[in-house]
């Protein structure tokens, strides 16, 4: 009597993919589409702007370097506060309090020769126009290292929601080309994707050492682009 044929999961699997390469795949398995992105761009005056402000203090020993760095810091905050800029607008972004070394060239080792504090202040400017006076009334308080300005649109989702619109109507315009082209005719969006839409800011290094003349700053404007990717389905032209 003859034993019944027994085919390993091996054997089937292989049997199953060869069965596959097989068989040609229908066109209409897969969706046909049109498949572009659109962009469009939008510029608006910059509606607020960041400034980090500093001063720091060198002494012989930890406490004298920071008393004197604490009352350099009381006279800048209380320049800000004389200039009309609200007490939420500025915070402190680093304080610090390190050691300085020097070096003994007999025995080459770096002794402790004083102490650096410093102490650094971010600021909102909420007039983009008083920019400039504000510098000026940072470094005549005493702060001794200004720098990493920043210029930004406060007000950024209405602008980026009419980009938005603008980037689908320049997708669909760019389908429309290559439909006619291609003699088929759009249908109905398969899948919109948006591909980021960053708010850039404009940054400048400042002096570290006080200005004879008044800082000059130019906000200029700043650019808000959206890109969005859609498909479109397609069909036969008519």
């Amino acid at each position: 009597m003859k034993k019944p044929a027994v085919l390993s999961i091996t054997s089937l699997a292989a049997a199953f993919a060869a069965t596959l390469l097989a068989t040609p795949a229908r066109a209409d398995d897969f969706p046909s589409a049109i498949t572009v992105s659109g962009e469009a761009t939008m510029s608006a005056a910059p509606d607020l702007a960041q400034i980090d402000a500093g001063v720091a203090n060198d002494a012989k020993s930890a406490k004298e370097a920071s008393d004197a760095n604490n009352a350099a810091m009381g006279k800048v905050l209380l320049a800000l506060k004389g200039a009309g800029i609200a007490e939420k607008d500025y915070q402190t972004s680093r304080l610090s309090l390190q050691p300085q070394y020097g070096q003994n060239k007999s025995t080459g080792a770096s002794p402790v020769v004083g102490f650096r504090a410093s102490n650094r202040v971010t600021v909102k400017i909420r007039d983009v126009t008083k920019v400039a006076t504000i510098i000026d009334t940072l470094v005549s308080a005493g702060a001794n290292d200004i720098g990493n300005i920043s210029f930004e649109v406060t007000q950024a989702s209405k602008l980026l929601d009419d980009a938005r619109e603008q980037a689908v109507a320049d997708a669909r315009r760019k389908a429309e080309i290559y439909a006619k082209a291609t003699g088929v005719t759009l249908g109905a969006p398969i899948s919109v994707a948006e591909g980021g839409a960053p708010v850039p800011l404009f940054k400048a290094r400042m002096a570290t050492a006080p200005m004879a003349a008044p800082a000059a700053v130019a906000p200029g404007e700043e650019t808000l682009s959206v890109t969005v990717n859609v498909s479109w389905a397609i069909k036969a032209g008519q």
